[in-house]
């Protein structure tokens, strides 16, 4: 479903601030395929997402999601494949409009628009029904401003929009670092509950290992732009967060703590 092969990147070449965020990277995901990504701050984890979605371009290498060659397009161009939610909750969803017409404008994503009422009547009943799997009584909101709702709420209805038009990538980036642990944890129980009920291909960055550990099906650690550790199925469910840290320094000789990944 998502086939990088070669893929580099450096950030001001050539100048005293040169930085290799990706350095021929590799990396292939099967169609159902959950992978959580780890690693110290500046390791490349988010500049893989941007890679992956087309916002950042890289200087070499290619994309391939679901057998279409996407490396050249843009990223509003990849849009009809791709479903993202950001750290910010402020990121995904537009605050002076509706509920509804943000809904509205998720499920237009990568289609062709016209002229002509954004929502009907049996489009809404969907997006009651839609928000309604939240559980946080937004089915009942669908005319509120999208400013008013909490940072979990945002974040809750960024999952739901991104997750619309079942996308055949899905990309999540740190998507529960701001939030507060109840409301992460509520954020990250809505994450598996979608993933799960559509199948669908995952990539999310986390700096929390034992939410890496304890979600998807395969972890990659990444460290100065490179994947030093890829595990799955049996290893990566018998895996400990102390098993973690001691691969990091096994790999790079380097100690790798917790306040690292928060960074």
């Amino acid at each position: 479903m998502l086939e990088l092969t070669g893929i580099t990147k450096t950030f001001f070449p050539g100048t005293v601030n040169e930085r290799k965020a990706l350095v021929n990277v590799d990396l292939n995901l099967r169609e159902g395929d959950f992978v959580t990504v780890i690693g110290s701050n500046g390791a490349g984890k988010s500049t893989l997402l941007n890679v992956v979605s087309g916002s950042i371009r890289s200087d070499s290498g290619t994309v391939v999601i679901g057998g279409k060659n996407v490396t050249k397009l843009t990223d509003y161009q990849r849009a009809a494949y791709i479903g993202r939610v950001f750290q910010n909750p402020s990121a995904g969803t537009a605050p002076h409009m509706t509920i509804e017409e943000n809904l509205a404008m998720a499920k237009k994503r990568g289609k062709r628009r016209g002229l002509g009422w954004s929502v009907k009547k049996s489009l809404r009943q969907e997006f009651r029904d839609d928000l309604a799997t939240l559980e946080q009584g937004l089915e009942d909101r669908l005319d509120d401003w999208v400013g008013l709702l909490s940072g979990g709420q945002r974040q809750s209805l960024s999952l739901l929009m991104a997750t619309f038009t079942n996308p055949q990538i899905l990309l999540l980036d740190e998507h529960t670092a701001a939030l507060d642990p109840q409301r992460a944890a509520s954020v990250t129980k809505i994450t598996a509950e979608l993933v799960e009920a559509q199948g669908l291909t995952t990539l999310m960055v986390t700096h929390n290992m034992e939410q890496a550990l304890a979600m998807g099906n395969r972890l990659i650690m990444m460290h100065q732009g490179e994947i030093i550790l890829d595990v799955d199925g049996i290893e990566k469910a018998s895996m400990t967060v102390p098993d973690l840290l001691a691969e990091f320094e096994k790999h790079r000789g380097a100690e790798l703590s917790d306040k690292d990944l928060l960074q």
